[in-house]
Formats: structure tokens, sequence, C-alpha cells
């Protein structure tokens, strides 16, 4: 289990925005196996069958799960360091940068044996050459099929040269890694055998304040188990775009990883895979990735090796209550497109920056990772209907979504037509603009009034203003008519989308200030 600290700068102009290209899982919600491990759900001789859980603890429900679920013992080689032991990889203890700024050591000097483990002292016999260093970690996994899929983190097995799994009783066996996936950090190991001792995933969603059993293997203690409740749902770990973590308070720490959370009825309710803590123990709080997440991903993994993802094509970010003021909406719900992929779906299909979707398929839309995790249950090639917002109405586009690739990035704002001459400065909403000196467009911010409105949202000097209201903003005359464009329509706030360090974004800015 690997300390994750939940991130607690907010970036500028507002919280929970995510800059992505949406394509997330390409399944349905519906867990199907295929193969052989649909041949394997069927195998009743070897599923688990859990009793109900008396009053008095749950040992019997631990006795049932407990053969199925496994220790995973990993060898690995972190990538080679570079000469006199430069940056091995990234941070992190298989990571770590040796810089040894000494001068060339004698023969037998005390410190040659120290340098050599550290890929060799400058000037010794390969001294200073790159030496890949090997490395044991431990982690927890469980078995999902009579023939013998095994679940566990991506984290665990990543640039692993021999996966080892552990059973309750001390057997070993080595397992070949059948898939992994990074963006959900999830893996599917295959070993040997028949009617394996394995158990299934809920099909209905537990609840905060439902038990958990947590079953791994903490610093190398298999069969370790603890309990607590489902402490919530829905949470939003490192700014992760794919994130849908159960949290919960049962005893998890570093070992722990891969390894299963059950409910009372036996069945799997998530994977422990993260922890927040400051000091890199338990500290009562940890995430679980879902079953239902889980599920599809282990689904693809078991049947191709890979998993592919649906693309819509847009970066996007959260309406918030000045957004929806802005634009009429009378809830902050839904996904404000920041700037459609040129060569994205959505953007072919007529979706525009600015537009809100409010909803997918029907399905309304809370926020930027909702709309993420509603993509996640469309696949490749499939058609999509968005509800969008825009100019004050509701409309439905049409999106055939397409297969993510794993490069694509952050959609580069497009750059407005430049200002054919060059127009005073103004003061305005406790701002002061002045023409934008690269040519790009836009009025620059050149100075903030500290107890504006403005400065209260973010904006700062230095941004550049570029549109209001889905009109483009290249001069004086352009920012006075929009704002009072926007007043003429009733309303006392206006959508603004402003550029900071060539990342575009949008506010909702009160325009009922004096100056």
């Amino acid at each position: 289990m690997r300390p994750t600290l939940l991130s607690r700068t907010r970036r500028w102009l507002g919280a929970s925005a995510l800059a992505l290209l949406v394509g997330v899982g390409g399944v349905s919600t519906a867990f199907v196996l295929t193969g052989q491990a649909a041949n394997a759900q069927v195998r009743n001789v070897a599923q688990i069958a859990v009793p109900e859980v008396n009053q008095q603890g749950f040992a019997d429900l631990v006795d049932a799960v407990k053969p199925a679920v496994v220790s995973i013992l990993v060898e690995a080689q972190e990538p080679a360091s570079g000469p006199s032991g430069g940056p091995a990889g990234p941070g992190g203890p298989r990571g770590r940068d040796f810089q040894f700024n000494f001068p060339d050591l004698p023969e037998g000097h005390p410190f040659r044996d120290f340098f050599d483990q550290f890929g060799g002292a400058p000037g010794a016999p390969g001294g200073g050459e790159a030496k890949p260093r090997q490395f044991m970690a431990a982690g927890s996994g469980f078995i999902v099929s009579a023939d013998g899929y095994v679940v566990t983190n991506n984290h665990v097995v990543a640039d692993a040269t021999k996966v080892t799994v552990i059973f309750e009783d001390g057997t070993e066996q080595v397992a070949t890694v059948v898939g992994t996936d990074e963006r959900t950090d999830l893996a599917v190991l295959k070993i040997e055998g028949k009617d394996l001792p394995f158990v299934t995933f809920e099909d209905q969603p537990s609840r905060v304040g439902d038990w958990v059993v947590a079953v791994g293997n903490p610093f190398g203690l298999g069969g370790t188990v603890t309990v607590g409740v489902i402490s919530g749902a829905g949470r939003n770990i490192g700014g992760s775009n794919y994130g849908d973590f159960l949290q919960i308070d049962a005893a998890v720490n570093t070992g722990n990883s891969g390894g299963p959370a059950f409910n009372t009825k036996g069945e799997v309710v998530g994977v422990n895979t993260a922890i927040y803590s400051p000091n890199g123990g338990n500290v009562g709080i940890a995430f679980a990735i879902p079953a239902h997440t889980v599920k599809q991903i282990v689904n693809q993994l078991i049947d191709t090796g890979t998993v592919t993802r649906g693309y819509l094509g847009v970066s996007i970010q959260d309406v918030s209550k000045d957004i929806a003021d802005s634009v009429g909406l009378t809830t902050a719900k839904g996904a404000i497109v920041r700037e459609p992929a040129a060569d994205g779906p959505a953007g072919a299909a007529g979706v525009k920056s600015g537009d809100i979707i409010t909803a997918v398929d029907g399905d309304s839309i809370d926020d930027a990772l909702d709309l993420s995790r509603t993509i996640a249950g469309k696949a490749p090639d499939s058609t999509v209907e968005l509800t969008i917002w825009r100019d004050g109405a509701e409309q439905k586009v049409s999106v055939k979504l397409t297969q993510l690739k794993e490069d694509a990035g952050q959609t580069a704002p497009s750059k407005p037509t430049p200002p054919a001459d060059v127009p005073e400065s103004t003061s305005m909403l406790g701002m002061t603009l002045v023409p934008n000196g690269d040519g790009s467009g836009g009025l620059l911010i050149q100075d903030v009034q500290p107890d504006s409105s403005a400065a209260q949202r973010g904006l700062a000097v230095g941004d550049v203003v570029l549109e209001i209201d889905n009109k483009p903003i290249n001069s004086v005359a352009d920012f006075e008519g929009a704002v009072s464009a926007v007043q003429g329509k009733g309303l006392a706030t206006a959508l603004v989308k402003v550029s900071r360090d060539g990342e575009a974004r949008f506010i909702g800015l009160p325009i009922n200030e004096e100056g």
C-alpha cells in the first residue's frame, strides 16, 4: 500500500476542475466474464459459500474467504540510474536518486564499497555506469475464478521480473501477468489450478455505513484481517480523472495493496489501493476501487489483456454557481466544455467551447468527474446523446465515441483573432485591461483591485480575457459591448473565459460593480 496524500492545493480559479480529454472505460456496467472466466463462474463446486454472520463477530466469514486471498511477492528491477548514481526514475523507494559528487577514491578506501553498492564509485572499475538495482516488494490479491485468475493492483506488479502468489497454507506458485491498467491501478495475474477457491464481486453497491472486512498482507503479515465501515463513496483522490473510490476506516497499511474488502456476505466490495496518511501509517482513512469499476476492467484484461476506453475529446471543468448564474442555469450542475479537441468526435459533432453538458443518454451529470465516470461506461464506437445547455436553452447532440489513445493530451485553447488596431486601456469590474501585446488576441489584465469580485475569483495580473458570454474579446469595445449585452439579458453575472499560461478556463464574474 503506497501512502497517498490528498492534494490540498486548489488550482487557480476554482476547485475540482478537470482538464481532461474525456475518454474512459469502454464496457457496460454489467459484469459478465467471458471465455475461461465465464466457465469458472459456473463451477459452483469451487465458489466460496459464506454462512450468515453471527453476532459474535466475523470469524465464520473470514474462515470462508481467506483461502481465496493471497499474498503477492514481487521481484523487480528499477530503471537503471544515470552515471554516478544519476536519476533513477520517479520519486519514492523505487526511484531514489543517489547523486555522489566525491572525487575518485583509491583502492581500499572504506567508502568504496558504499559507493559500489549504489552504482559504482567514481573512478572505480564500472563506476559511473548505470547499474539497475533489484528489489522485492509485497502486496495482496484475491482469486476470482476457479481456473486461477487473480486480481491485484498495478502498482504492486509494476516493473516486475517475477511475481509469486503465496496461498494461505504457505504454498507458492509463479504467476503470469495477464494485463495491467495504470489509469485505474488494477492488474490481473494467472496461476495454474483447477477448482481453486475464489470469491465474487457484489452486485448491489454497498452503502456508506455498511460493514467492510479487509483481508491482506500488511507489512508481510499474510492473512491479516481488519474490520470497519464504508466512510464515504465517490471519492476523488489525487486528481484522478478516473477516480470513484470508496473510503473505508478498516486499518489498511503497506502490503494491503491489491487485497479485497468484503461485505458481510463475503462479496468483494472493493480493492484496497491507497491510504491517506501524514506519517505513512494507518490513520483510519483508506481508499478502495469499487467493485463496479473492478469488474469492468478485470473483464477486459481477462478477455484481451488490455483496456480500451471511449474518447469524447473535450477538456472540461465543473460548473460553479457563478457560471450557472452567468448562463441562466438554475442549478450548478454539469460540466462546461473549455475546448473541444480539433480532431475529436465531440467537436466534429458540433460541441463548442462554453457548452455545458448536463446529461448523457438521459442520465444527469453532476460535475466534470461525473462526466468522466459516465463515459467510462460507454464503449468506443458507441453513440451517446449529450444534453447541452447553450444560449439559454437545452439542445441534444449525438456523438459517436472513438477510442482513447494513451498519449492523448490536453486540448490547447484556440487563439482568438488578433485585433486590427491597438485600443485604449479600460478599467471595469475591478480590473484594468490593456491590449494583449503578444498579438494573440484578448485583453491582458494589468491590475486587479484587491477587494473586487475579480480578485475573489482568482483573476490576477497577467491573465488574458479571451471571451465574454462566448463572444471573442479583442478590444475594449468588444469588452464593453459584451458586458452591456449580458446586462441586457437581465443577468448579473457574465461567463468569462480566461487564459493563464496557455491554459483556458471559465469563471462567472459579477458585473454589477462600478469602476
